[in-house]
């Protein structure tokens, strides 16, 4: 089994034996084609290996593994991370990363192969992510813009030359969004909020990360409810804040355009969760949830978008929470 930790410099393996669990050999090498294929002239072509997902870093090398007939496995990273964990090493280091990925490998029953994505798919992905660094700026900018008047003159070319490039990303994002391989991503926009760009982000990240439930996804996006308390310390309610940033944004964005949208089932929620005095910002955090939980379950489970199903999910909350009282 060999172990890879990916970064974008290097590739960092260790080789282990499958029956002894004991190391053959530790070698780095370039993250570069011909490193790949340096290390797949040293490996044998029985060995499985397994990497993390790493974006665009470890694609490539998935990718030209596969080529060469080789079984590239994907070590799921919160599991991945517990058995790392578990092993109580000392110190934090590639090597030991590697092999502790080799050794989850072994151990770990029924892996994955790795995810590869085809062309589109990596195009959207480097689109959406051109766009996190664009909308990031604009929002630095405007930020001086307001903190520094006396340079808002000097500073608003520059917004608005970033805004222009930001409608142009978003039509080409509208347009991928279209293609008959992004099919999911059309019956994510017939939910009420939901348009292209949203769309195609929460299908970019559902399809290149694995949940095996709803609660993954929205603990992922940042979105679940923590709370501290201890004896007579009675801890706030808040979200974790957690993964990225500009996913959390823009579901709740969604939330609030789904207001806003004739028929939408999530203004029932909204109002029941005001009424129980929550102010507006947790209220549309909580509608954030929902419609997380249902983009989750539309691409997992292959199925289409029924509002009424959507009012209908939290009646069982709602009877449970009253049989509790």
């Amino acid at each position: 089994m060999l172990g890879i930790d990916v970064s974008k410099a290097t590739l960092s393996c260790a080789l282990l034996d499958a029956e002894t669990q004991q190391t053959i050999w530790f070698k780095e090498v370039p993250n570069t084609t011909q490193g790949v294929k340096k290390l797949l002239g040293q490996t044998p072509q029985s060995s499985p290996w397994i990497l993390e997902p790493t974006g665009r870093y470890g694609q490539e090398v998935a990718r030209l593994a596969r080529e060469q007939g080789r079984n590239v496995l994907l070590a799921l990273p919160q599991k991945a991370h517990f058995f790392l964990k578990g092993l109580q090493h000392r110190a934090k280091t590639d090597k030991l990363d590697a092999k502790g990925l080799a050794l989850y490998g072994i151990n770990a029953p029924q892996l994955m192969p790795y995810p590869l994505k085809d062309a589109m798919h990596d195009e959207l992905d480097q689109l959406l992510s051109a766009r996190k660094g664009i909308s990031d700026s604009i929002r630095r900018l405007e930020a001086q813009r307001r903190d520094l008047p006396r340079a808002a003159k000097a500073l608003e070319p520059s917004i608005a030359a970033l805004r222009e490039q930001l409608k142009e990303l978003d039509r080409q994002i509208a347009t991928l969004a279209t293609a008959p391989e992004m099919q999911v991503a059309k019956e994510l926009q017939k939910v009420p909020g939901i348009g292209p760009v949203v769309s195609a982000t929460l299908v970019s990240c559902l399809t290149s990360h694995h949940f095996n439930h709803s609660d993954q996804f929205v603990a992922y996006c940042g979105l679940d409810v923590r709370v501290c308390q201890s004896g007579q310390k009675r801890g706030y309610l808040t979200l974790s804040k957690q993964g990225p940033a500009e996913l959390r944004r823009l579901l709740y964005v969604a939330a609030q355009a789904s207001l806003r949208a004739n028929d939408s089932p999530f203004k029932a929620q909204y109002e029941r969760e005001r009424a129980k005095g929550l102010p507006s910002t947790a209220a549309l955090c909580a509608v954030s949830r929902k419609m997380a939980r249902l983009c989750w379950s539309i691409v997992h489970h292959g199925t289409s978008y029924d509002p009424q199903r959507v009012y209908q999910q939290s009646q069982p909350q709602k009877e449970e929470a009253n049989s509790q009282k």
